[in-house]
């Protein structure tokens, strides 16, 4: 009798484990499905992947055509980065990724409809999640596309005027290319936990652009060069982005990886400060 008491106990159990694994897996699923409809529906998120995009792209053209013959007069022998040169861009495109990241959440608490997803979907880490996996997506899709078009526009107008350029696919270049996509994409996790945080959309994109804009020149003006070292190496722009460099990297502030490492501690704990004020307060 026990044992078949067990036999029955186990196969519920096992019922009930399955039923609930799959209630939570769908429930993530709509979630995550809930998100991307809500973002693609939006105008203003397409026309800001397009600014990522274009801001990219011809900030970074600019930037590359600014370097001519003159500038070196052995272009063969120039040590200039041009992969980081071409890539300049990224420099404007991650403002547009930020407002998109902030409006993600904070769009919702100014429209008062956080309160509708809110009911829809009361796990609020789980929606945290679902708006983070759509937003990195997206982020990473534009991303994408704006290096490329970076990198191929830079070749075409360093090349004409003689100077010599990696291959697209060397190490270090495909190191800078991911490694960019990948600053994007982090740069997007900061906007959206700062917005969980203070749910206001000017408070936060000020706050997010004075991180990303800001930190690094106040860094530049310490007096101190060893202070200026260390601000280098935690400001979120200046250490992200060394991942761009190609040349010259033992005079870097801070390691390609170990900038990317710096900007993903940023963004875990932006989705920490979000997702803590996400559960306690209210909509």
């Amino acid at each position: 009798m026990n044992a078949g008491r067990g036999v029955r106990e186990g196969r519920g159990a096992g019922v009930r484990d399955g039923r609930g694994a799959g209630l939570r897996d769908g429930r993530a699923l709509g979630a995550v499905h809930a998100e991307w409809t809500k973002l693609r529906t939006l105008h203003s998120t397409w026309w800001l992947l397009f600014a990522v995009v274009a801001l990219t792209v011809l900030a970074g053209a600019a930037t590359a055509a600014s370097l001519t013959a003159g500038d070196c007069p052995v272009p063969a022998q120039c040590h200039e980065d041009t992969v980081k040169l071409s890539l300049t861009g990224v420099w404007l495109g991650q403002g547009a990724v930020v407002v998109l990241a902030v409006l993600t959440m904070s769009g919702e608490y100014g429209t008062g409809t956080i309160r509708t997803t809110l009911t829809t979907e009361p796990g609020r880490l789980r929606l945290l999640a679902a708006k983070a996996l759509v937003l990195c997506a997206l982020t990473a899709a534009a991303g994408a596309v704006g290096v490329i078009g970076s990198l191929l526009a830079g070749r075409m107008l360093l090349s004409a005027d003689g100077f010599v350029m990696p291959g697209l696919t060397e190490g270090p270049v495909l190191r800078a290319a991911v490694g960019t996509v990948l600053y994007l994409t982090l740069a997007a996790l900061i906007g959206l936990g700062a917005a969980s945080a203070l749910r206001d959309t000017a408070t936060a994109v000020t706050a997010v652009l004075g991180l990303f804009y800001a930190f690094p020149l106040l860094a530049g003006l310490l007096a101190d060069p060893d202070w200026q070292d260390y601000a280098r190496r935690a400001a979120p722009a200046t250490a992200g982005l060394a991942i761009q460099s190609t040349v010259d990297l033992d005079r870097l502030p801070i390691g390609p990886w170990a900038g990317i490492g710096v900007l993903a501690l940023y963004a875990g704990a932006a989705l920490l400060a979000g997702g803590a004020v996400l559960r306690m307060r209210d909509a």
